[in-house]
């Protein structure tokens, strides 16, 4: 595979092996680097995208894979699915959070245990996965109860609506008593004979909250899944026949960091120096404010330094100290953790970004200044949409980005249809894909706003694989690599290979 001309070749031939990975920001970042990637993708959608840019990729269920697969890669990265994590209410996502780093837990007493043998370790992991699988059934059967009471509790409430319609109830007072459906001694007096209606609506209503209660305490499927880059990790250093990773990145939302945090644990123990650290997209080229939480781990060797942020970081409603290139040298902002660091650059704004992408794909709108209004509310008031100004970096990009309105500046005046939303282009462009990324499937917003960065994973991958490079030249690396990030294009469509079509494939020796 190779989609940029005159590409500037990788230090060595790293083969890497990315698990859940989406439709491909990752994969480009490492492609222009010169690494060669295959990843492992369940979604369809998702896999359509990256066949069209050329990224070679195993569709399935990470699962149903394992590490003995894929004997030759040597690099493991991964971005789990990590929803359960940031759930809202009634402590489910702290419960998911607790219940993961407990069998982590038992993960690192299993590789840690005097004498222990690949059996040993491998009957541990297969106790983990069966209670995650019975869970899973549970939770099933639980789901199947919940749609039934609340189709019940649904059908309830229309026989309160109908009631109060046949009493001659004005629509104010239904609207009213369906809004907030009352406990029944608190009826009026003359809607009295909907008590019994009103008793059942609210009975429903206990058991729908124990179900989900009951639901929360299983945990989500997924929850399962954020233990798959460990296990692949020891399965390579322990299973016999196998050789260690020589590295490995995974990233998620910072609700995830404490997973990672106790990763190390594990893998120290099976030889790695490694590094958390919670990273701010902007401070990184990004055009867009985004944290992820990185892991970054290398078999043996030095410690594994801090990626040195390269651009300033945004802080909304206060003078920016950006400076421009030609800023004589000693009025630059320097990190004072770090004597020799390079002058920081201003962070990217939309209007920056979508302006370099026009200059390649001169077809994309060229907008008067504009201010997005989210599909989000802010500061917990859902009425309350945040804003951000054209001049500024994009808020967090998510798979909503097409629902974003575009106003003109400083009003609540839309833009002209064609100008009042983001095209899938520009909200690549926003996460720092290519302007010509092939973008397909369904739900084109969503694998977005999924994504990982490229502009980011150029870094840490640049980081953690290629630690030997001076500082000019790590600089010079990245520079290039931002370049042909930016112009790149895809090359010839790929097929996507099932589990099982191993034959022929370079990391699997078949």
């Amino acid at each position: 595979m190779s989609h940029v001309k005159n590409a500037t070749p990788s230090p060595a031939d790293i083969r890497i092996l990315d698990l859940f990975a989406g439709p491909g920001g990752l994969d480009v970042a490492a492609d222009v680097l010169g690494y060669r990637i295959t990843g492992i993708e369940w979604d369809e959608d998702a896999c359509a995208t990256r066949a069209a840019a050329g990224m070679d990729t195993f569709r399935g269920d990470v699962r149903e894979f394992d590490a003995a697969h894929f004997p030759r890669a040597q690099v493991l990265t991964g971005g789990p699915p990590c929803q359960t994590f940031t759930v809202a209410g009634h402590g489910a996502g702290r419960r998911a959070l607790d219940d993961v780093l407990g069998y982590i837990e038992r993960l690192r007493t299993a590789v840690s245990s005097d004498g222990a043998e690949w059996e040993d370790i491998h009957r541990t992991w297969r106790e983990i996965s069966e209670e995650l699988a019975e869970k899973a059934v549970q939770a099933e059967e639980v789901k199947v109860e919940k749609g039934r009471v609340e189709a019940l509790r649904a059908a309830e409430r229309r026989t309160i609506k109908k009631s109060l319609q046949q009493q001659g109830s004005p629509p104010e007072k239904i609207k009213q008593i369906l809004k907030t459906l009352r406990a029944s001694r608190d009826l009026p007096p003359e809607d009295a004979g909907l008590a019994p209606l009103v008793e059942t609506y609210n009975a429903l209503g206990t058991v729908l909250n124990g179900l989900k209660a009951r639901l929360e305490a299983l945990g989500d499927e997924r929850t399962g899944l954020v233990l798959q880059p460990l296990w692949w990790v020891i399965e390579r250093s322990r299973r016999p026949g196998l050789e260690p990773y020589e590295a490995v990145i995974l990233e998620q939302v910072p609700a995830v960091m404490p997973v990672w945090e106790k990763y190390t644990e594990v893998l120290a123990v099976l030889g790695y120096r490694t590094r958390t650290q919670l990273m701010f997209t902007e401070a990184f080229g990004v055009p867009q404010t985004r944290k992820r939480a990185v892991l970054m781990a290398r078999l043996g060797g030095t410690d594994i330094p801090e990626v040195v942020e390269t651009h300033e970081r945004y802080r909304q409603r206060t003078v920016s100290t950006r400076v421009s290139t030609t800023t004589p040298r000693d009025t630059l902002p320097w990190d004072p953790e770090e004597e020799n660091s390079d002058p920081k650059e201003a962070w990217v704004s939309m209007e920056s970004a979508l302006k370099k992408a026009r200059s390649i794909a001169p077809d994309l709108p060229d907008r008067p200044a504009f201010t997005v209004v989210s599909n989000y509310g802010t500061g917990g008031d859902p009425g309350a949409r945040g804003r951000r100004d054209h001049d500024a970096p994009a808020a967090t990009v998510t798979g909503k980005v097409s629902r974003n309105r575009l106003v003109h500046k400083g009003t609540d005046t839309d833009l002209p249809d064609k100008f009042d939303r983001f095209t899938l282009a520009e909200a690549g462009v926003l996460q720092t894909f290519p302007v010509a990324y092939p973008w397909r499937g369904k739900d084109q917003s969503q694998q977005i706003g999924n994504a990982v960065p490229p502009r980011l994973a150029l870094h840490v991958l640049r980081h953690v694989l290629e630690p030997e490079l001076t500082r000019e030249e790590a600089r010079a690396r990245l520079e290039q690599a931002v370049a042909d990030l930016e112009a790149w294009e895809p090359g010839e469509p790929v097929e996507v290979r099932e589990h099982g079509q191993w034959e022929g494939h370079p990391l699997t020796g078949r």
